[in-house]
């Protein structure tokens, strides 16, 4: 038995996928993150503790200072600022707040600071090309401290 699929059923859906990818294709809103950054973002943060749902703007700056080890996670076991928008040739520095060890880890393996102490408590990263960086603490992931960077 073959089903009966009206015109007004394949129009509606046809219409529908369009207007979706359509949607797909829009960039960024007012200076925001694309939404697909922005959900990956939020996906990859959600058992962040000290992630809000904000990704702070620091795009026109030439450095941002992000804090290691700062309270988050049941202890400090955070990043501080989690999600931090950028601009193109911006250096980041991740500083060790707390903590006896904590390190930085690029999920795709662009950038691995080693590990941060009080001896070699800074880590330095020039951002180049655009994209979204996730990363984490490889030593304690399991407590999910998770960074972002969004660099346009």
């Amino acid at each position: 038995m073959t089903p009966n699929i009206s015109r007004r059923t394949i129009l509606g859906a046809t219409g529908a996928t369009s207007l979706g990818l359509l949607a797909g294709c829009v960039g960024p809103d007012l200076g925001l993150p694309s939404r697909s950054k922005k959900e990956k973002i939020d996906a990859y943060l959600s058992e962040t503790d000290n992630y809000g749902g904000t990704i702070q703007d620091a795009t026109g700056n030439d450095s941002v200072k992000i804090g290691v080890g700062v309270q988050g996670n049941g202890r400090h076991f955070a990043f501080g600022p989690p999600a931090v928008r950028v601009s193109s040739g911006t250096t980041v520095t991740w500083v060790l707040a707390e903590g006896k060890g904590h390190d930085v880890v690029h999920l795709e393996d662009e950038f691995e600071s080693g590990p941060l102490r009080k001896s070699e408590p800074e880590f330095e990263y020039t951002f180049t090309s655009s994209g979204l960086y996730l990363y984490h603490c490889g030593l304690h992931d399991r407590f999910d401290m998770k960074g972002a960077i969004v660099v346009e």
